[in-house]
């Protein structure tokens, strides 16, 4: 099975890649992150972000994915564990025990391709409810995001920024060459 990631900064167009990397056929799984925060703040939890157990909730939705993302290979998908081992950094967790596990576990089972899109900032970031970073501290961020992956010993594949359609035909032809 080839499963590839889209990684990058907060706002850098990863979801919209991904949306339109589905509308032409190919098998994705969407970001976790996301759909945690969505469901902590419905919950009432506030900051969210200052837990550890925040890391451990995104873990946990991303290896349920991982491992339920039944279909044709191959597969893309908005960030990974990696990506969660970013955060946890930018946050100053130490990492938690389910974080190096499922660290250990794809590592092990070699369960994503070693060529990671890593998607460019586009300029700015557009605030969501989910998404509340600035600018400045996207660009700290996507850095942890190279330094994690770098360290995992993964081969960035730069997407810089571009209209959509560039990027995912960009995408689409590494996928197929």
């Amino acid at each position: 099975m080839q499963r590839y990631i889209l990684t990058g900064a907060p706002g850098a167009g990863k979801t919209t890649i991904l949306r339109a990397l589905a509308a032409r056929g190919l098998a994705t799984v969407e970001e976790a992150a996301t759909d945690v925060i969505a469901d902590l703040e419905a919950k009432g939890v506030e900051e969210h972000w200052t837990r550890p157990s925040f890391i451990d909730a995104i873990i946990e939705l991303q290896c349920d994915r991982q491992m339920g993302a039944a279909g044709p290979s191959p597969q893309v998908f908005d960030r990974s564990p990696i990506c969660t081992h970013a955060l946890c950094l930018f946050l100053g967790f130490a990492v938690t025990d389910a974080l190096a596990s499922e660290l250990e576990r794809i590592e092990t089972g070699r369960i994503y391709q070693r060529q990671v899109f890593f998607v460019r900032n586009i300029g700015f970031v557009q605030p969501t409810a989910a998404r509340r970073i600035s600018f400045k501290d996207s660009l700290a961020f996507e850095r942890v995001h190279e330094e994690s992956y770098r360290a995992f010993g993964y081969e960035l594949i730069e997407i810089p920024a571009a209209p959509l359609d560039q990027r995912v035909e960009m995408i689409r032809g590494i996928i197929a060459g």
